[in-house]
Formats: structure tokens, C-alpha cells, sequence
């Protein structure tokens, strides 16, 4: 889809039903492209042992959650 300036204002509505059909909308002013809106990613049902994170503040892998939560929360001072 292409959109002016002017229908981004005024049919603002137009453009995101757009957006929603994953169709992406090129932005033009005065004839010349100025930009390309593109639809946003969907969101992917990952299991967590995907997520990137997983696994990376535990050294031992047999530590529980709990434990590992304790770990995090512990007071700041110890140390003194």
C-alpha cells in the first residue's frame, strides 16, 4: 500500500487495517518515498526453555528455582 502524508492523517484507520493484513505501507511526501511502515512481529508461542535466557545465570544446572531466586534476592551486604 502506498500512503501520503495527508492520508496518514486523515485515514490513519486505512493504514492500519493494512498493517494488519501484514501488508507493508510506503510513505510518500510530495512523490518521493520518505519511508516504509512494516507490520510488527507476531508474537511466537516459544516454550521457555527456547528463550534465549534460559539457562544462563545458573552455573549448576541441578539447582532449583527457588534456589536460584534466593541467589538473586539476596541481601546486597553480605560481604560486611
Amino acid at each position: 500500500m502506498k500512503a501520503t502524508v495527508v492520508d496518514l492523517r486523515y485515514k490513519m484507520n486505512d493504514v492500519l487495517k493494512a498493517l494488519d493484513r501484514n501488508e507493508k505501507v510506503t510513505v510518500l511526501y510530495r512523490g518521493k518515498v520518505k519511508g516504509v511502515l512494516v507490520p510488527a512481529a507476531q508474537k511466537n508461542d516459544m516454550s521457555i526453555i527456547d528463550h534465549p535466557f534460559f539457562g544462563m545465570s545458573s552455573q549448576d544446572p541441578k539447582k532449583s528455582v527457588l534456589d536460584e531466586l534466593n541467589d538473586l534476592r539476596k541481601d546486597r551486604y553480605d560481604d560486611i
